[in-house]
């Protein structure tokens, strides 16, 4: 694959139309980054959890800080790839002039990184799994062809942000979002159909990047960019290369700032924290600098070692990105940049994500809101999917009629209704999941006045 041809200001649905950035504020991926900051999925993602369920006096983070967070540390990652580059080559921009927008390519697919991951976390995406594998949602195996099946018996929060971005949902024109194909190809970490992202043969184990209905979206995307195809069927690319940053700095962010939060909620003691942290940054000047007596507050000194350990993690996998970028270009660098890091960051960051697991995300209070998750997104399921394929009693009608007008199809096939749910499902927040399952459970009845 080539720089030059990955690059591309050409716009989903809206590819007639010409581009002109000259006197213009803003480069294409500029506005990329603009269309999804004032979007409405965007601002929903306050109301989603990160990892902790959502706060009452104590903040932690939530979806939409996590991705600022993330399109902030990716964007350092783009601009310093390109500052490598021109140092390299002062004449690279005459090759491939939209390699000074790699910065801004990254950070705006950041932004959309998470935009499809339903409410209540990786456990909503379980959750949705679950109701086809183990609940009534078995009885529409006979209904979908084998692709389909596995798309809702493997619910992927990242296929379903690559639909959200592209699919014509009614009344919201037909470009959708019109991001750039280079945006949308940086956000498909898993770049293959359903079916081959659960193949322990294939080069993606555990995950998959787009559903049966957005292949053909993604087939142009991948044509217009040249990637790399591995197999048609199923349909299988290469990764574009910049989602390799996306995806390292979306590591970085949780994975760093994961720990800020459980000192925050008291999981950790600061001595833990400062321990992991100080071996990330690799630093002995900082443990000196921590005593200062300019630092009394605990907290300040965390946000001192969270800020030092991010931006060493930074360097390194630009470096790792830089150095492979031939493997990386070929298609076959099939590991994250975080897991080559060099050490002794390696067995820091090793340790981090090991005490994560067993004290973070096995946390009693993040385990209670993931069984509360799989019982809301369910109990939602149970009643929207029936109503909304058969349609036939005034109970079905009355459902139908709550799920608003944009999420339904008038198509007749049984896996575009259920999409058509799972639509509407996965952009709800927590709260607001929570507030219809109640509702149409009977545990809480609208206010008579």
């Amino acid at each position: 694959m080539e720089w030059k041809n990955l690059l591309s200001a050409r716009r989903w649905g809206q590819e007639s139309y010409t581009m002109h950035d000259e006197d213009e504020a803003r480069s294409q991926f500029q506005r990329d980054y603009d269309r999804l900051i004032f979007s409405s999925p965007f601002r929903r993602l306050q109301n989603k959890t990160q990892v902790f369920p959502l706060p009452g006096s104590v903040f932690v983070h939530n979806r939409l800080t996590h991705s600022l967070e993330v399109a902030s540390v990716a964007r350092s990652m783009g601009n310093i790839f390109f500052n490598r580059m021109k140092k390299q080559n002062p004449d690279i921009l005459k090759e491939v002039p939209l390699l000074s927008e790699a910065g801004n390519i990254v950070a705006a697919a950041s932004l959309a990184h998470d935009l499809g991951n339903p409410a209540f976390g990786h456990s909503g995406e379980a959750a949705i799994s679950r109701y086809f594998t183990d609940g009534d949602g078995r009885n529409y195996e006979k209904d979908l062809n084998a692709g389909q099946w596995k798309d809702v018996t493997h619910f992927e929060g990242n296929a379903n942000a690559l639909r959200m971005l592209t699919h014509s949902f009614k009344g919201k024109g037909n470009g959708a979002f019109a991001l750039t194909y280079s945006t949308l190809a940086a956000i498909v970490k898993y770049p293959c159909a359903s079916v081959a992202g659960h193949e322990k043969s294939t080069i993606y184990r555990k995950k998959y990047g787009f559903f049966q209905s957005e292949q053909d979206t993604f087939n142009n995307i991948a044509v217009e960019l040249q990637l790399e195809k591995v197999l048609d069927n199923p349909l299988i690319y290469k990764r574009h290369p910049l989602v390799y940053l996306v995806e390292a700095a979306d590591d970085i962010c949780y994975n760093i700032i994961d720990l800020e939060d459980a000192h925050r909620l008291k999981i950790f003691s600061y001595d833990q924290v400062t321990r992991l942290l100080l071996a990330v940054c690799d630093d002995p000047k900082l443990e000196g600098r921590l005593e200062a007596d300019a630092f009394s507050d605990e907290d300040a000194k965390i946000s001192l070692l969270r800020a030092k350990a991010i931006n060493k993690l930074i360097f390194q996998c630009v470096d790792i990105f830089f150095n492979e970028q031939e493997l990386i270009l070929k298609g076959d660098f099939n590991k994250s940049l975080t897991d080559a890091l060099e050490e002794p960051v390696r067995s820091a960051w090793k340790a981090i994500e090991k005490i994560s697991v067993q004290k973070i995300y096995n946390s009693s209070s993040v385990i209670q809101k993931e069984v509360a998750g799989y019982k809301v997104m369910a109990g939602l399921l149970e009643e929207f999917i029936p109503a909304l394929i058969h349609n036939n009693t005034h109970y079905y009608k009355k459902l139908v009629h709550l799920i608003p007008t944009q999420f339904l199809t008038d198509n007749t096939d049984v896996y575009s209704k259920i999409q058509s749910v799972l639509d509407y499902v996965s952009g709800m927040t927590d709260l607001y999941a929570v507030e219809v399952y109640s509702k149409i459970k009977g545990i809480s009845f609208p206010t008579l006045s």
